[in-house]
């Protein structure tokens, strides 16, 4: 029987990774929509960085950011009295930054295809602009959000080298499943890794049915 610790603890990083960057990321992906401001290339182009950066580049600088020298990590130790990294909230951190654009690109091109037209119609009707957006904007947007948390949570999933530079592998802290099928690996315990990287499959193709099923239609164009 397979230690199931890295599983229940990889699924509530990406619980808890996905939450984070929804309220991170709606904000964000909204004011990416709407905003004709020339540092949108910029924002747009930090947002999308992890798409590119090899994880372990994207880790390391990760891991001098929140180590106990760092003017961050050092803030933490003095208010927790513990470091963020090598622990599960140090995952959390690293893997808000790494999943960061599987949760804004999906919004931002919801809110997009929404267009200014249902906004400008609820705000002659009364409705202030957080109103507006909560009544109308985010019905509208469903999908996207779907979408958003779907691949956050999935992207998470699916972490290595990110999470194994800034968490390394302490069991029950920061042993996720895949450095669980990378030990399995070393240690020629086939078996188990088998039974790890088969879950890891069938959740992935999973979620991208279920990504593709929802998209099947074209975006709601009503702007």
């Amino acid at each position: 029987m397979p230690d199931l610790g890295p599983v229940w603890l990889t699924a509530h990083l990406a619980a808890v990774t996905t939450v984070v960057l929804l309220l991170i990321g709606t904000p964000l992906a909204w004011w990416l929509a709407r905003t004709r401001a020339r540092s949108k290339a910029v924002v747009e182009a930090v947002t999308a960085l992890p798409l590119v950066l090899p994880p372990t580049v994207l880790g390391f600088y990760l891991l001098i950011l929140l180590s106990p020298a760092a003017p961050l990590g050092g803030w933490w130790v003095s208010v927790t009295g513990e470091t963020l990294t090598f622990s599960f909230t140090g995952l959390v951190v690293a893997s808000v930054i790494y999943s960061l654009p599987f949760a804004v690109q999906p919004l931002q091109s919801a809110f997009e295809s929404i267009g200014s037209g249902p906004v400008e119609a609820a705000a002659s009707l009364g409705a202030s602009p957080l109103d507006a957006f909560f009544s109308v904007v985010v019905p509208l947007a469903g999908r996207g959000f779907l979408t958003a948390a779907v691949l956050t949570f999935a992207h998470t999933l699916g972490e290595f080298g990110v999470v194994l530079m800034v968490g390394g592998n302490i069991p029950g802290e920061t042993r996720v499943v895949s450095i669980a099928i990378y030990e399995h690996v070393e240690t020629l315990r086939y078996a188990e890794a088998h039974v790890l990287a088969g879950g890891m499959l069938a959740v992935s193709f999973l979620v991208l049915l279920l990504v593709y099923g929802v998209n099947r239609r074209s975006p709601l164009h009503v702007g």
